[in-house]
């Protein structure tokens, strides 16, 4: 059933039958490939046991209810990779379109919480050993993008057990926001590539040696904003590290009691020419002393009140109006 551009309002998806499809690809499907029009996709709650391919432009796909509607899969990205040359496909929300919104909803990769046992599979890929071991530590994607810019999402919960739970990836032109959203995983679990806000987050690393990452290499003006975030996780979690250049902006951020006295490092696997550019304003550490490493430190010349969607996005995108 293809509904067109000028007729579509909101199509609605519904596991029950009770709406115009019962699988959100199915929905994504029937939709124009203009982006002229925005296209509105609701979600009914249930549990959408799907892995999601987005290639079209300008699309809403909005849940009934964040906590239950949830959409699922159990995917190993070293397990993907064996067979598949790249990254299309690893995770439970591919996403290879513009203007792109998220909203009310959870998207999991739950391979780590329901595969506990370590396997050995046949991998084509390893030229060596022609084997892989899978662990329930390896990379376990929800959202993966590719060449998509222009993606918000809005009061979702991005849920895996290890790592690069949320990976928006685009070093060229990628501008990504993220807002009342919660975010779990293991290491590297936040790791936008390009320009990213997040505002209102709360982040809860399950286990690996860091939390958030960034990859700022595109453009020397490439930064992860975090304004007014939470961070948790289990007892010794780390912030963060970067092993690409990189530019963190972290602000009115409280960290729980569990996290531990490390600073954002940098990985010495690559040479950072652009220098340590990680930035501190009014945060602290709820249930136990301030670290110094996290004092007040913005650049001259950037004042707190001046860190905006504005400022970092060039005035070439307005994510909390359009």
């Amino acid at each position: 059933m293809l509904i067109t551009a000028e007729a579509q309002k909101k199509i609605i998806v519904d596991a029950e039958g009770k709406g115009n499809f019962k699988t959100i690809q199915e929905a994504i499907n029937s939709l124009p490939d203009s982006s002229l029009v925005t296209n509105t996709i609701l979600i009914k709650k249930g549990i959408y046991k799907e892995k999601i391919f987005i290639t079209k432009h300008n699309i809403v796909i909005e849940g009934e209810d964040r906590d239950k509607t949830i959409i699922t899969q159990d995917i190993a990205r070293d397990e993907w990779r064996c067979d598949h040359p790249d990254d299309w496909g690893v995770a439970t929300m591919n996403i290879n379109g513009n203007d792109i919104t998220l909203k009310n909803m959870t998207i999991a990769n739950d391979y780590g919480f329901n595969i506990k046992e370590t396997k050995v599979i046949d991998c084509p890929a390893d030229t060596i050993t022609r084997k892989r071991t899978i662990t329930k530590n390896g990379h376990q994607m929800a959202l993966r993008t590719m060449k998509a810019t222009r993606l918000r999402a809005i009061n979702c919960h991005f849920r895996a057990w290890a790592g690069d739970t949320v990976s928006p990836w685009n070093t060229e032109n990628g501008m990504f926001y993220f807002k009342d959203c919660i975010m779990e995983g293991g290491v590297d679990f936040y790791c936008p590539r390009g320009w990213a806000w997040a505002e209102n987050c709360r982040f809860y690393a399950n286990t690996g040696p860091a939390s958030i990452w960034h990859d700022g290499s595109g453009d020397p003006d490439q930064k992860t904003v975090l304004k007014n975030c939470v961070f948790d996780g289990y007892p010794g979690f780390k912030l963060g590290r970067y092993h690409r250049e990189a530019q963190f902006y972290i602000v009115d951020c409280n960290f729980s009691a569990n996290m531990a006295d490390t600073l954002i490092y940098h990985v010495p696997a690559t040479t950072i020419k652009w220098g340590e550019r990680v930035y501190y304003y009014n945060c602290h550490r709820k249930g136990g002393h301030d670290f110094g490493w996290y004092t007040n430190n913005l650049p001259a010349g950037v004042k707190s009140n001046e860190i905006t969607i504005n400022w970092l996005f060039k005035n070439k995108w307005s994510p909390s109006v359009n």
